[in-house]
């Protein structure tokens, strides 16, 4: 029998309350009654993905030639200064991901403004300071400079001049927005690191009255003439842009140039109402298999089943409230994984019971047969678990390598649904069972057993 089961009573019910409190609220927040300071914060939101709650779906790939395969770090620089880009321009819960040798999957549940996030994610962002002398090019127009991030030397077309980069982005330290001295338009403030400032200062104090072209992928964003040198490391980029286009351009430019160019092969866009249709849909089916399971369950097993069920909505307590706190995206395919581990945990007990049955039928004790069912199940229960775990690490790491999001959500959630499952088979079932055992203290096993 178990021991100390008014403790064990006393921590399922103390997880069941504080699973509940994050499951029911949308946010968890502790004050100082005296000062009202906030003390401890967290948003309980559910984080929604793509498929529940629509957004963008795009999918990127190196825009180098065929023959040509990008290296792995390459690929992994560009998505990380991808998912920069995105983060900076407020675009919450996406998830950017290598696929394959040269494509990147971009999804951004929620979002609205497909048009920002498109322009900016696709450019490489060179910015270059170009020396175009007496020559005033137009903004938008392009450029042929000598420099190439490659290092391979430039071939201008015929009849083009090519112009001398002073320097490029790579001497950046910091970027923001600003205003000009009327504060009418908006213009990028920079601070150059200690080399640029250097090259800036020289070639401005050669170059007075002279213009200094600001290209962004060989594109003309303005050209200044230098009216004093510039000692000082700073300097400002004016070009007629709105908040908006000044903040894309910013970021671009803070979180440096791509390794790779990228191009756009394909976009997908989820409409919301989509989304909470399949949601409704999942729900409503994983309500209506929970139902027929937990009838099941009380029909065959009698007292144990209705054990089983009271655990098994503990689980999905316990289970939901570990999503909600620390932040796991939910997918549909999130959620398949979910209602799957539900049945593992369901297999738990209906070993458990089957086992226990065995012992009464064999005239142990009621005390004896839930002990040594237990014990004789624990294997066999270890067993299955642990296979769904390596599994789930598998697809896991498939997900990942390839950008299959969809296989990546399955594997998270059922991984996390065994753990938590296991959790509730082992400890929540046998000390309820206990419970209303000593509660109960049944003596006709044919009735309460369904032996």
């Amino acid at each position: 029998m178990i021991r100390n089961l008014t403790n064990r009573i006393l921590l399922v019910l103390v997880l069941v309350v504080f699973a509940l409190l994050v499951d029911f609220n949308s946010e968890a927040r502790i004050v100082n009654p005296v000062t009202d300071e906030v003390l401890f914060f967290r948003n309980l939101t559910p984080r929604l993905g793509l498929d529940l709650q629509g957004g963008l779906q795009v999918l990127l790939e190196a825009d180098v030639p065929e023959n040509i395969t990008p290296d792995s770090a390459s690929m992994e620089i560009a998505r990380v200064i991808v998912q920069q880009r995105t983060d900076a321009l407020g675009v919450n819960e996406n998830v950017i991901q290598v696929a394959g040798d040269r494509r990147i999957v971009g999804e951004f549940p929620g979002l609205e403004d497909t048009d920002a996030v498109l322009e900016t994610i696709q450019q490489t962002g060179l910015l270059e300071f170009v020396d175009t002398g007496d020559f005033a090019p137009e903004p938008g127009s392009f450029l042929v400079t000598d420099y190439s991030p490659s290092g391979e030397p430039i071939q201008a077309p015929e009849g083009e001049t090519v112009f001398h980069t002073i320097m490029t982005g790579a001497e950046l330290d910091s970027v923001s927005v600003g205003t000009d001295t009327l504060g009418t338009d908006y213009i990028i403030n920079f601070v150059l690191k200690s080399n640029g400032s250097k090259v800036f200062a020289d070639h401005t104090s050669a170059n007075a009255g002279k213009f200094l072209t600001i290209l962004l992928d060989k594109q003309v964003i303005s050209s200044p003439v230098i009216n004093e040198p510039i000692i000082g490391g700073q300097g400002s980029i004016s070009g007629g842009f709105t908040y908006e286009t000044a903040n894309a351009f910013a970021v671009q430019l803070r979180y440096g140039s791509l390794p790779i160019p990228l191009k756009i092969v394909e976009t997908r866009i989820i409409g919301p109402t989509l989304g909470a249709d399949s949601l409704n849909k999942s729900l409503i089916a994983g309500l209506i298999g929970m139902a027929i399971v937990a009838l099941f369950m009380i029909v065959y097993y009698r007292m144990p089943g209705i054990v089983a069920v009271i655990s098994i909505l503990i689980y999905a307590a316990f289970a939901f409230a570990v999503f909600k706190w620390f932040h796991f995206t939910l997918t549909l395919p999130g959620i398949a994984g979910f209602l799957l581990s539900t049945g593992a945990a369901l297999d738990s007990n209906i070993l458990i019971f089957e086992r226990m049955k065995e012992e009464l039928r064999n005239g142990r004790s009621l005390v004896q047969a839930m002990d040594l069912g237990w014990t004789r199940a624990w294997s066999s229960i270890r067993d299955s678990n642990l296979a769904a775990l390596i599994t789930s690490a598998i697809l896991f790491w498939f997900g990942s390598s390839f950008g299959a999001t969809i296989v990546k959500g399955f594997s998270l959630t059922l991984a996390l649904g065994v753990i938590i499952s296991l959790f509730t088979a082992i400890y929540v079932t046998r000390t309820l069972l206990a419970l209303f055992l000593k509660t109960f203290k049944p003596k006709n096993f044919e009735l309460w057993f369904g032996l």
